[in-house]
């Protein structure tokens, strides 16, 4: 944990975070009580938080939650089985933390029932077919390697049965270079962005 937190820190990082930060905050317009469902230690969330969002971060990892700002609520627990009451969210977000899910089916199944009528959710994945990713998989201690799904197509299918879906690549990456593209072998990311149906 102390090592990721210390990337957390690095220029590189802070500059991804902070394009994914200004992405999130354009597709969440019109939204007040936002989940972050595998938060971490919730870097992002507590930019939401800045911008006037009512922000809960939910990680399986109490370690993580500790290094969370004071601004947020953490909740420790699983996203398979949340503790929270039906319909008390506006918005649901997943920022590369889905494909980390061992039964994601159900984490989009809890995602759905906390969701207010018409809620939204941002799912941001990991994009294989990335140089990003080929390269961070070449490295047996990269955290890539944790990952239980990388068939984005099935994550897709499983949102669809509740949402209506748009995706679209995000976020190229070479190097130590971040820029815009669409193109999946550039970006980083495939986001899934869905409205309950």
């Amino acid at each position: 944990m102390d090592k990721y937190l210390q990337s957390c820190r690095n220029e590189f990082w802070k500059k991804v975070f902070k394009a994914e930060l200004e992405y999130i905050l354009q597709e969440l317009k019109g939204t007040k009580d936002v989940l972050s469902v595998g938060c971490g230690p919730a870097v992002i969330e507590a930019g939401l938080a800045k911008h006037g969002f009512n922000v809960t971060g939910l990680d399986i990892s109490k370690e993580a939650l500790n290094q969370a700002s004071d601004s947020l609520r953490t909740v420790a627990g699983s996203a398979e089985n949340m503790d929270f009451p039906d319909s008390c969210f506006d918005a649901v977000i997943y920022v590369a933390s889905i494909q980390f899910i061992e039964k994601y089916k159900q984490a989009v199944r809890e995602t759905t029932r906390v969701l207010r009528a018409g809620g939204k959710l941002l799912v941001m994945l990991l994009n294989p077919e990335s140089e990003f990713f080929k390269e961070k998989a070449g490295n047996p201690a990269s955290y890539i390697n944790k990952i239980r799904h990388i068939v984005l197509k099935d994550i897709e299918r499983t949102i669809a049965e509740y949402f209506s879906t748009q995706t679209e690549y995000f976020l190229g990456i070479k190097g130590a270079e971040i820029f815009q593209t669409r193109d999946p072998r550039l970006a980083s990311l495939y986001v899934i962005k869905g409205k309950k149906k």
